[in-house]
């Protein structure tokens, strides 16, 4: 992520101080103190450039809609999520007030607007979390369900309930009388991850416009049953760039283990990699949800090496990834639990998403900017 001092901003924006300040408080530009004089501040370059581009006039239509999908303005109007100033809310609620006690279910009461979320066991007490069991079950519903188009919002929420339990029964099997991170937390045999895995979902459950929810919502729109909007979701979910950067964290551990965080970091750098463990767009000041999540259990001390190093070399947070994979080590869970945890969490998000985009009749269908051969023409056309 690249940032801008304040000179170098109202350069590119060609405007006064005051402009460039009230644009950071309305959320237009995201900005964080200087690690060399926290007196002064920096300033997101990607969200200067795209201001300075509209106040120049020179944007066409596609142009906006481009800029727009590369982490732009909001692109379809919500009330479920949003982050603003450096903080998650859930309808209003700050998500990591609401960590502090809430659970699962609870949080999907909330996203939902409706009854608190309930789920079944029908995958037996025994089998293993499986994101395998849970694809082929949603696989399996999405042929059979119902089309969503048509439907009251009422049967549409019942509906969802039984894709969730679905899900849980695969993710968390358990007996449907426990809450779903205590069933979580019983199926890897680790009764005291419990509590911090509660924190975990509820911070996980929705995250605004993210790459999957949106994916959730096109299938939504289209109609498709709200099986197939999950499966949407739960497939985008399992990307690099989004819910399976706790591999690349994974890595960064290993690598830190062998060669020492700083070796371990400028290796990585070297070879024109990311480093997954630390940074997010939303979050200049750091990741809320991280912060949350950390506080809830001990650094294994290979990770405390690699976030004091790193973030010292970056000048970037630890964020929810690094968390995830940390948390897995601290209680020595599964090396897919945080996937597990992430896909868990984020199915409440994901159907409250459909829910409300179909209850809105629109169909997502952007365009295209074609860039391909000029198409050829017709004889007597």
């Amino acid at each position: 992520m690249s940032w801008l001092t304040s000179e170098e901003a109202l350069q590119a924006l060609k405007t006064k101080p005051q402009t460039l300040y009230a644009n950071v408080s309305r959320g237009r530009i995201r900005a964080k103190p200087d690690p060399a004089d926290p007196r002064r501040s920096l300033y997101q370059a990607a969200d200067v450039e795209r201001l300075a581009q509209r106040h120049a006039g020179r944007r066409k239509s596609e142009t906006v809609a481009a800029e727009t999908i590369r982490w732009g303005d909001p692109v379809l109007s919500s009330a479920i999520s949003t982050i603003i100033g450096g903080r998650l809310f859930y309808r209003g609620r700050d998500a990591a007030d609401f960590a502090a006690a809430a659970t699962l279910e609870q949080t999907g009461a909330l996203l939902w607007n409706g009854a608190e979320s309930a789920s079944s066991n029908t995958a037996g007490e025994n089998a293993p979390p499986s994101l395998q069991a849970a694809f082929l079950a949603l696989a399996g519903r999405v042929t059979a369900d119902l089309p969503s188009l048509g439907r009251s919002q009422a049967a549409l929420r019942r509906e969802a309930h039984g894709v969730l339990s679905t899900v849980a029964d695969a993710l968390a099997p358990g007996p449907s009388d426990q809450p779903l991170h205590v069933r979580l937390a019983a199926s890897w045999q680790r009764p005291q991850a419990a509590d911090c895995l509660r924190c975990a979902l509820v911070l996980l459950a929705d995250h605004e416009l993210n790459a999957s929810t949106f994916a959730a919502r096109v299938t939504a729109s289209a109609g498709a049953a709200l099986s197939a909007s999950v499966l949407s979701g739960l497939s985008t979910l399992t990307g690099p760039l989004h819910g399976a950067a706790w591999q690349g964290v994974d890595a960064l551990i290993e690598a830190t283990a062998a060669l020492g965080a700083e070796q371990a970091i400028r290796r990585t750098l070297a070879q024109g990699n990311s480093l997954s463990a630390f940074g997010h767009p939303l979050y200049p000041d750091g990741d809320v949800r991280a912060s949350t999540l950390l506080s809830h259990f001990p650094l294994p001390a290979k990770f405390i090496e690699l976030r004091e190093t790193g973030e010292a070399m970056v000048g970037e947070k630890v964020n929810i990834d690094f968390a995830l994979a940390a948390m897995a080590a601290a209680f020595d869970l599964p090396r897919e639990a945080p996937i597990i945890v992430f896909s868990l969490a984020r199915t409440t998000g994901w159907l409250a998403h459909a829910m409300e985009q179909i209850e809105s009749g629109q169909l997502i269908r952007p365009r295209a900017r074609y860039a391909g051969p000029a198409p050829e023409t017709v004889a007597g056309r």
